[in-house]
């Protein structure tokens, strides 16, 4: 399995948005929500998440409990349903700058310094990351400091300072951040195919935030995102580790009961809609690389809209992926390409499709040529076998039975498919999934895929662009 390739097209997505992504979060986009336990030996296919419990709270707070007493050690995490989704062009960044002051000065500790100290007393190890529509926080903790880590969680959603001198050295340490990503030259790529591809509404899927909006940003904004974003009703408080359900619901009630149920923002301000792509398009970006790498993207289905079609872009990328795919034998066994993949992002707002591949010079045209002509083919009957898509379903299950394994990781899989799909489709994926069928693939791939406009970015070298000239026909394939 090329697996650097796997986390080269989660990075070329995820880069901007997950800049401080605490463990584990790189891997959940990759990851599906199943049950907890194979299938039973009465052959009955479960239809819920054994270990996982929920409960909503009067001022609309969602309480979610997963048990797990391996070891006695538990992880509370803060998710709110905000990130680039919600940010306007004049807001774009904000989120995740506010994630940064999260861990700031509150009402109940004087200065940073003693805060981050009675945490280390505490033993609590603590992190935040901002996405496209989530942003996170959490702590872990021995079991037995559940209340004063949901204690200190309180005081830092419910109460923050936002102290000038702290805002000023925070902006700092986020303009860092972007400094360092624009370094990088698959920054360069993953910002130019966001540009394409969401062209009308960039901002919306970009959480890193762009320069002049960071350096620019003030305090009242901060509590601005504040008043609209971090109240109970977009909001959730999940518990994970030794702990008993009811004693954590009845901890979550004492502690985040009183806070004040708010507007529901997205009625206020309600989500933008991405207009589908008039045509396809090819750009060329130039760096300092020795290789080509080019990605290919399409919109894909939003949760809400099209949730059948989620299921089946999981499972067909699941099967391009397996060593011995048609696909990969073609692209990647072939020579022409050192690895290749196909993913698509879960999201309420627009999930994208991306293929990347990376490759030679000398090799990129053929290459080019290749994979369009098996993207042309991938609803053909003959495409994967019964036996293939059997056991891509088979391996999504067993998948998530390692990812399990570190319940303090599994938790932020949690929060992301509580703020993009909700429970009920958490619950319901694995028995959704074993019926997925060819024709549902095949409806995808004709919806989203075969024949419809996309964009198609590369990235090489000055030299190797002087000396190709790839046009922009070469890279849409037309």
């Amino acid at each position: 399995m090329r697996f650097w390739l796997v986390v080269l097209s989660l990075w070329l997505w995820l880069s901007a948005p997950s800049w401080a992504l605490p463990p584990g979060a790189a891997s959940r986009a990759l990851q599906k929500p199943k049950p907890a336990r194979m299938q039973p030996d009465d052959g009955r296919a479960p239809t819920d998440y054994a270990q996982l419990f929920n409960r909503r709270l009067a001022n609309g707070l969602e309480v979610i409990v997963y048990e797990d007493h391996a070891v006695p050690l538990v992880t509370i995490e803060l998710a709110c349903r905000n990130g680039a989704y919600t940010e306007p062009p004049e807001l774009n960044g904000l989120s995740h700058l506010y994630e940064h002051m999260f861990f700031k000065a509150n009402r109940a500790v004087k200065n940073q310094e003693e805060y981050l100290r009675a945490i280390g007393e505490l033993g609590i190890i603590y992190n935040g990351a901002t996405q496209t529509e989530l942003v996170n926080y959490y702590f872990t903790t021995l079991s037995r400091h559940l209340p004063t880590a949901l204690r200190f969680m309180r005081d830092a959603a419910l109460y923050p300072a936002f102290d000038e001198e702290e805002f000023a050295r925070e902006k700092e340490v986020v303009l860092g951040e972007i400094d360092r990503n624009e370094s990088n030259p698959y920054y360069y790529l993953s910002t130019e195919m966001t540009r394409r591809l969401f062209a009308k509404y960039t901002s919306r899927k970009n959480p890193l935030g762009t320069r002049a909006t960071v350096a620019n940003a003030t305090t009242d904004q901060m509590r601005l995102i504040q008043r609209r974003y971090y109240i109970p009703n977009n909001a959730a408080v999940l518990v994970a580790g030794d702990v008993r359900p009811e004693e954590a619901f009845r901890l979550v009630a004492k502690y985040f009961g009183d806070w004040p149920r708010g507007d529901d923002p997205f009625e206020q301000h309600p989500l933008v809609e991405h207009p589908p792509l008039a045509r396809s398009e090819g750009g060329v970006v130039v760096q300092p690389v020795q290789t080509v790498t080019v990605q290919i993207g399409w919109h894909g289905p939003s949760i809400g809209k099209d949730n059948a079609a989620t299921y089946a872009a999981d499972v067909f990328s699941f099967i391009l992926r397996q060593p011995n795919s048609r696909f990969q034998r073609a692209l990647a066994d072939s020579g022409l390409t050192t690895g290749v993949d196909l993913m698509y992002l879960t999201q309420r707002n627009v999930g994208p499709i991306t293929l990347t591949f990376q490759t030679t010079p000398e090799k990129v045209r053929a290459a080019l040529k290749a994979v369009y002509a098996e993207i042309a083919r991938f609803a053909d009957a003959d495409y994967f076998t019964d036996e293939e898509l059997a056991i891509a379903k088979t391996l999504l299950e067993a998948d998530d039975l390692f990812s399990r394994e570190k319940v303090s990781e599994h938790i932020h899989s949690l929060s992301f498919w509580w703020a993009s799909t909700g429970l009920e489709y958490f619950r319901g994926y694995l028995p959704t999934l074993r019926r997925t069928s060819r024709a549902d693939i095949q409806r995808y791939l004709r919806t989203y895929i075969i024949g419809q406009p996309h964009v198609a970015v590369v990235l090489l070298s000055p030299e190797a662009q002087a000396a190709l000239k790839l046009t922009e026909a070469e890279l849409t394939g037309e």
